[in-house]
């Protein structure tokens, strides 16, 4: 499992870093956006430059991966990019699903490696803690 683990954070980190260079410096060309609200949604993240902040996160993420760096605050802060990929694909643009479903299978992956770093995120009731 560990070595499985290794492959899938090298593949994440390196997919998150290309696509969020790729959002700045349009390395990879892009297949056409299909028309209507994917077209829509699509254009007003360009011209609002709302895609910064993702595009960055991205990178921040990958690299995080690929240095074997603080992978938790990696993984929390690919998730919700991820979540955001599979959502607009699945109701927009559903022909790139496949992509967006193999990184969130690389992403659980990962996330099982490093589990135990979440644990306090899931516990029902938090521990007590003294008063000073």
């Amino acid at each position: 499992m560990k070595i499985a683990s290794t492959i899938c954070r090298y593949l994440l980190g390196t997919l998150f870093f290309v696509f969020g260079l790729n959002g700045f410096l349009h390395i990879i060309p892009e297949p056409p956006t299909p028309p209507g609200l994917a077209l829509d949604y699509f254009m007003i993240l360009l011209k609002s430059h709302y895609m910064v902040l993702p595009f960055l996160l991205q990178i921040v993420g990958g690299v995080l991966l690929l240095a074997n760096r603080f992978v938790p605050l990696a993984l929390v802060l690919l998730g919700p990019v991820l979540v955001n990929i599979l959502m607009f694909h699945a109701l927009m643009a559903p022909a790139g699903l496949p992509p967006g479903v193999v990184a969130a299978v690389l992403w659980l992956v990962v996330f099982m490696r490093h589990r135990a770093a979440f644990a306090g995120v899931f516990a029902a009731r938090p521990p007590a803690q003294p008063l000073a």
